[in-house]
């Protein structure tokens, strides 16, 4: 958890209604329970939460202002839902719940991400400016900073559909220098001869030499250009639930930390659980969407790392982790990893307890 006090600021009580299991770390349960015999609990809580089933310990879930929700293993495994999902979803939209989707799915542009919740039956909000607003993913986040970084001819290692994202971009020529390293998950490109290439552009390797000058009557002899060149992640997650095979199957963090290690690079991640991705998400809800909303930000996934790792800690983010996509039992006790607020058996299950409805009602 963020920190060791349970907040009881007065919020709408659409998102403070009801109570789910929260994992509480040893260290932090005498202040929970402390807190709770001294503070009054939050508008539209009837009572103590239930009891964690691992630790025994009572703890409350604090006003929450605005939901991120992961897509693929928490919403949707390939082109099937999970159960109730679309449901869930329909439900918060109902009760007017600010919410964004937050993907780490790199296999795939933006454009056809959202396609796929189309297909399963969830239509984006669309903003006054006729731009969708609700889905936020890693190829989105490259494209951003490539813009913002000036890299024009960057190395794609992605599939053609999230490739037709980026390339929009270029500008350079087609002899131009590679300026730039970017990884997603592509598997078929992700072997020997693909990864060798990103390593020799990321020492120098690659460089296009310039053609020899000539001063005062002088050759100069022919040199390389050096140039800093990025190594750009649209996330780092070790691995991930596929549907062919079915399973748990490689992500694209075992080849970003490959061509870290052996270049002696550090990626920019730019995807989850990076603190810059969550900001510009976060940032991204208006102010009628939280007014008069005070307290925290959900983050729901099926990752305890990727998902609610690294800066969804740092921002004090409320983590809670679904058992469903590439969830295994005991990932939220693994050694080294910060255990998440809350554990639920599936998304919609969350989405009860926040509106207040047994799990696996129709809120």
């Amino acid at each position: 958890m963020s920190d060791d006090r349970v907040e009881t600021n007065t919020v709408k009580p659409a998102l403070t209604a009801g109570f789910a299991l929260v994992y509480v770390p040893p260290h932090t349960r005498s202040v929970i329970n402390s807190s709770l015999s001294e503070s009054p609990l939050a508008f539209g809580c009837t009572g103590p939460s239930n009891i964690d089933r691992m630790s025994g310990s009572i703890a409350t879930r604090p006003p929450l202002r605005g939901l991120l929700i992961d897509l693929s293993g928490t919403i949707h495994i390939g082109s099937k839902a999970i159960d109730n999902a679309v449901h869930a979803i329909d439900s918060l939209r109902r009760h007017k719940i600010p919410f964004r989707f937050c993907s780490n799915t790199s296999k795939e542009s933006t454009a056809a991400v959202e396609a796929r919740l189309a297909e399963i039956g969830i239509r984006l909000a669309v903003s006054d400016h006729g731009a969708k607003k609700e889905t936020w993913t890693s190829i989105g986040a490259v494209q951003k900073h490539l813009i913002e970084s000036g890299v024009k001819n960057p190395y794609l290692i992605l599939s053609d559909s999230a490739k037709d994202e980026i390339e929009s971009l270029h500008d350079a020529g087609e002899k131009s220098p590679y300026d730039g390293v970017v990884v997603g998950l592509c598997p078929s490109l992700l072997n020997y001869e693909t990864l060798n290439t990103a390593f020799r552009i990321l020492v120098g390797e690659n460089e296009v030499e310039p053609p020899s000058k000539q001063l005062d009557g002088e050759p100069l002899l022919s040199a390389k250009v050096k140039k800093v060149v990025p190594l750009i992640a649209t996330h780092k997650a070790k691995y991930r639930e596929s549907s062919s095979p079915p399973g748990l199957s490689l992500g694209p963090g075992p080849f970003v930390a490959a061509l870290e290690y052996a270049a002696g690079v550090k990626a920019d991640v730019l995807g989850k659980p990076s603190r810059k991705f969550f900001e510009t998400v976060i940032g991204s809800f208006d102010d009628i969407e939280v007014e008069g909303r005070a307290g925290k930000i959900a983050i729901i996934g099926d990752d305890v790392e990727a998902d609610l790792g690294e800066g969804a800690i740092e921002l004090g983010l409320w983590r809670v982790l679904v058992r469903t996509g590439k969830y295994r039992p005991g990932d939220e006790n693994k050694q080294g990893v910060t255990p998440p607020d809350e554990v639920h058996d599936s998304f919609a299950s969350f989405v009860a307890s926040v509106l207040g409805s047994p799990s696996g009602g129709s809120p």
